[in-house]
Formats: structure tokens, C-alpha cells, sequence
């Protein structure tokens, strides 16, 4: 029979919760599960997580959670560590700390995702998000706030745009992203100025109106790049 091991041998176990954020339907939003772990969560949304395993990195496990849990090819999301969560009371089945990731996937592949969710998983309306287990609400706080920074002075929105798109299209993510309008002149005029994006040869056509040029972003590796 094991012995628990003495009070100086004793360690918070490790863990990794995803942010993963998307837009869809012009509104920033983030994944989340419905877990049941009575008595303390029943039945209560929280973001995807699990304890980090012997095997594991902390990196290793995000991509796990978006494989096994998501069903999402992590081929398919951008991560990037965004914080450690330490707070002693965070989980109240043991002492847990958990290093934290900000995911991002392109609205389109996150609708196609979100086609065989059962109905314990959702892309939730940042603004509507309710209370979430454990120390969720506030991770998906910090994350956020992450975000609507980082996409300000770095190409990071490139985890969160399709391959190829116009340029009403990017500048429609960074309204949803900011939750608020940008000068369209102003906006196109510096993103192309700075060499954020760069033009392709395919066009969008069959419609009514002039075809629109496609874009994509010049670098798919994070950069700092005054872009706001």
C-alpha cells in the first residue's frame, strides 16, 4: 500500500488550460466545454484543460487538448504561452498550477470545427461569457486583454485570417478584435505601408462589383510590427 509522501515531498501538480479564440459572425470569441465534477463544477462551462503528463511539455499538452478534446488539427491554430496561473485555491480537488495558452484559428476553419461539436462545447461570444470553473474567467480575461494588445504592435492576427483574403476582411477582424470601427483609409494605407500583408495574383471574381484584390501576410512567424 502507498504512503503519502511526507509534507516537504509534497508538490502542486501542473497543468495547461487554451484559450482558444476565433471570429465568427464579426464578434471575437473563445472556445469553451462543458465539464461536470460534482461537487464542486456541475455541469459548468470552463476552458479546455488537463494535467501536463510525464511525457508531456507544457506545449505538448495544448496541442493535445485541441486534438482529443476539440477535435482541431493544432496544424490549424496558432499557440502561444500567455501566462502561469498559480493562485493556491484555483482548484479546490488539489493544489494545481497551470500554464496557460492564448490559441488563435481563422473563423473558417472554426465554423467547419464546430459542425461535429456535441452540445458540451460552443464558440462563446466574449461578451457572453458566464462564470467559468475554476480560475477560467479570469484566463479568459488576461487572454483577451493579450490579444487586443499584441495585435496592435505584432502580426499576430495572421493566426486568425485565412490563407488568402481582402483586405475589408482583415480590417473586419481588427474591428471585432478592438470592438471598435477603424478609418478604412488609414487602416489599408498602413498595413500595406509597413509591409504587413503583401498582394497575390488571384482576384476575387464573378461579382457584381470590381474584383478585390487578395492578400496574405508577408510572415506567418510572430514579429513586432507597428501595425495601429
Amino acid at each position: 500500500m502507498n504512503k503519502r509522501a511526507p509534507e516537504k515531498m509534497r508538490f502542486a501538480a501542473l497543468a495547461t488550460d487554451v484559450v482558444l479564440c476565433t471570429v465568427l459572425d464579426e464578434k471575437l470569441k473563445v472556445l469553451l466545454m462543458q465539464i461536470d465534477l460534482p461537487p464542486h463544477y456541475k455541469n459548468t462551462w470552463a476552458l479546455p484543460g488537463s494535467l501536463i503528463r510525464p511525457n508531456e511539455t507544457a506545449i505538448d499538452t495544448a496541442k493535445r487538448l485541441l486534438a482529443d478534446k476539440a477535435k482541431i488539427d493544432p496544424k490549424h491554430a496558432y499557440l502561444e504561452q500567455l501566462y502561469t496561473f498559480s493562485r493556491i485555491d484555483r482548484d479546490p480537488r488539489n493544489r494545481v498550477v497551470s500554464v496557460a495558452y492564448l490559441g488563435l484559428i481563422p473563423g473558417s476553419r472554426a465554423a467547419i470545427y464546430e459542425r461535429s461539436w456535441p452540445k458540451n462545447m460552443k464558440w462563446c461570444d466574449i461578451e457572453k461569457i458566464p462564470s467559468l470553473a475554476y480560475d477560467h474567467t479570469d484566463m479568459a480575461r488576461t487572454a483577451v486583454e493579450r490579444l487586443k494588445s499584441k495585435i496592435a504592435y505584432t502580426n499576430i492576427a495572421f493566426g486568425m485570417m485565412p490563407e488568402q483574403f481582402t483586405l475589408t476582411e482583415l480590417q473586419e477582424l481588427y474591428e471585432a478584435i478592438l470592438n471598435k470601427e477603424l478609418d478604412k483609409r488609414n487602416f489599408r494605407r498602413k498595413v500595406i505601408d509597413i509591409g504587413l500583408i503583401e498582394t497575390v495574383k488571384n482576384k476575387i471574381t464573378g461579382v457584381a462589383h470590381r474584383p478585390a484584390l487578395l492578400y496574405r501576410f508577408k510572415s506567418k512567424k510572430s514579429q513586432i510590427i507597428d501595425v495601429l
